[in-house]
């Protein structure tokens, strides 16, 4: 089973229903250890103190906030269990918005939320209120000993939370924000947008692949003797485009070459392969 990372309620006026949260995604890569190529053995990372000169336990370790390079002060947990506001047991809705006025720029992790059996008529009429009106949901919450905003939006059959960055930690980028403006003619436009309607089609999560991922482990499994090694991968060598116009035309006969012709059988099934994923993880 699946384990949960927040229990608690979310509130929307007096309605209170008791949820738990479990985490929707998580990166998934070939993991590699760190070996001593002498001896092929797997090597060990250790906490050192340099003013002691030796190894230190865990349970020696305590939480320190650097005031200068050499003084610190030590805070401990129940210090900071103490200062827990009450979003670390109550989530509780403050506004509703439109989904598209929230830009993915803000949105940080993913989880799902379940509710306990008592509080489901409750989840299911604020799911349905939130879905038929096309809406999210901001709401606080203690995470991990810090508070957070979330946004609460309907996914398929229930709330998923995506907790969201304060505005003081998107980044200013010098060379993004201070980039020329660049004037285009309408025709270059034009054809750039009838490229992208070429290119345009339904989502299909369940079609995207890691292809270097599954590289990397048919290298693992040559090494094993269990396949063959991969190819080394041809590198594309590209160069500014002078000529947009032609560039775009040749763009739009490539696409159209490789264009697979679609049938209504062949249409995936995107929501029950997904679902099944799911529920095999």
């Amino acid at each position: 089973m699946a384990s949960t990372v927040w229990k608690g309620y979310i509130s929307f006026g007096l309605i209170s229903v008791p949820i738990r949260l479990f985490v929707a995604a998580r990166e998934s890569h070939v993991s590699f250890n760190q070996i001593h190529q002498v001896c092929g053995s797997r090597i060990k990372q250790q906490t050192y103190c340099p003013t002691c000169e030796r190894v230190v336990e865990r349970s020696e370790l305590v939480k320190g906030y650097p005031i200068d390079k050499e003084n610190y002060v030590v805070v401990s947990n129940e210090e900071l269990k103490a200062l827990e506001a009450q979003s670390s047991e109550t989530m509780e809705i403050v506004q509703f918005v439109k989904l598209p006025e929230v830009d993915p720029l803000y949105y940080q992790t993913s989880y799902f939320s379940v509710a306990e059996d008592p509080g489901r008529k409750a989840y299911s009429l604020i799911h349905r209120g939130m879905q038929d009106l096309k809406l999210g949901a901001i709401a606080k919450i203690t995470l991990h000993q810090r508070e957070q905003i979330v946004m609460i939006r309907p996914f398929e059959k229930g709330l998923v939370l995506h907790t969201l960055y304060y505005p003081e930690e998107i980044r200013a980028v010098a060379e993004y924000d201070n980039q020329p403006e660049v004037e285009v003619q309408k025709a270059e436009v034009e054809l750039a947008e009838q490229f992208m309607k070429q290119l345009t089609s339904e989502f299909h999560p369940e079609t995207m692949k890691d292809e270097y991922e599954e590289r990397v482990e048919q290298l693992i499994e040559s090494k094993r003797g269990k396949a063959e090694a991969p190819g080394e991968q041809a590198k594309r060598k590209l160069a500014p485009v002078i000529d947009l116009m032609e560039a775009l035309r040749k763009s739009m006969g490539q696409a159209a070459e490789a264009k697979p012709v679609a049938t209504e059988d062949k249409k995936p099934p995107q929501r029950a392969i997904a679902q099944k994923k799911r529920k095999a993880s």
